[in-house]
């Protein structure tokens, strides 16, 4: 599939502040960017910079205080409950710490998010091919604490794909895990990207996954400090140089 049909992701003077005590903090300050379909886009900076709260408000698992959050023709920001939700749907998350379910297995992890929908059976077959997309066919009766940590991310990585996501929004994906096995997740989510077409858009703060994105946007106190285009013309297989360079 053409990775452009992935979504287009626009952000227009974003803002999102916490109550802190007696103080607010701002965690997103006038964050304005267009992401362009099918690209692999690296957010970076320090912890606190803002990277995983604009992630949340990309995907609406926290609304903006101020300013827009739109994907391809729907305007995030405006959306009411009931199409929240839906919206939600048509995202896939994936996050750190994998929040897998400890007493379900794998198969059932993977369908997870698609039981308040019909077509049970559909969406058993569905994940099926997904564990073997990612590697895993045949440990569909695993339990979580079974898999080493690359194998639960990778359940985590085929969870969110069983909507078919346009958008995929990942926070520090390979920040649990060793540099090998990071190198092999990072591997599978640009394979999947090619495959199946999406955008993809990851915190991080390794250099060697930035390298292999498509553009780093790094974030300071909320803000945008630096906005690169990686691709540059350079041979994509040749990553070192550039990660050396990177300021994260």
């Amino acid at each position: 599939m053409d990775p452009t049909t992935g979504s287009t992701v626009r952000t227009a003077g974003l803002v999102r502040q916490f109550r802190t005590g007696s103080e607010r903090l701002t965690a997103v300050d006038d964050v304005s960017l267009t992401i362009a379909p099918g690209s692999v886009v690296a957010l970076t900076g320090p912890s606190g910079s803002g990277k995983s709260t604009l992630l949340h408000l990309i995907g609406a698992i926290e609304r903006a205080d101020q300013g827009t959050v739109t994907v391809d023709d729907v305007e995030v920001t405006a959306l009411g409950r009931a199409d929240l939700a839906r919206y939600r749907q048509r995202v896939g998350f994936v996050f750190q710490r994998y929040h897998l379910l400890p007493a379900l297995t794998v198969l059932d992890n993977v369908v997870a998010p698609m039981l308040p929908r019909r077509g049970r059976a559909d969406h058993a077959a569905r994940a099926r091919e997904l564990l073997d997309a990612v590697g895993l066919a045949g440990r569909e009766r695993a339990l979580p604490a079974q898999l080493s940590g690359g194998q639960q991310q990778r359940v985590a990585i085929a969870r969110a794909l069983m909507g078919a996501p346009r958008l995929l929004l990942a926070d520090e994906p390979t920040g649990n895990l060793d540099s090998a096995t990071g190198a092999q997740i990072l591997d599978l989510l640009l394979d999947l990207r090619d495959r199946h077409g999406m955008t993809i858009v990851l915190a991080t703060h390794e250099r060697a996954v930035a390298a292999r994105c498509d553009r780093l946007v790094r974030l300071g106190d909320g803000r945008v400090v630096e906005d690169e285009d990686l691709t540059g013309g350079e041979d994509p297989a040749d990553t070192f140089d550039r990660a050396s360079r990177l300021r994260l």
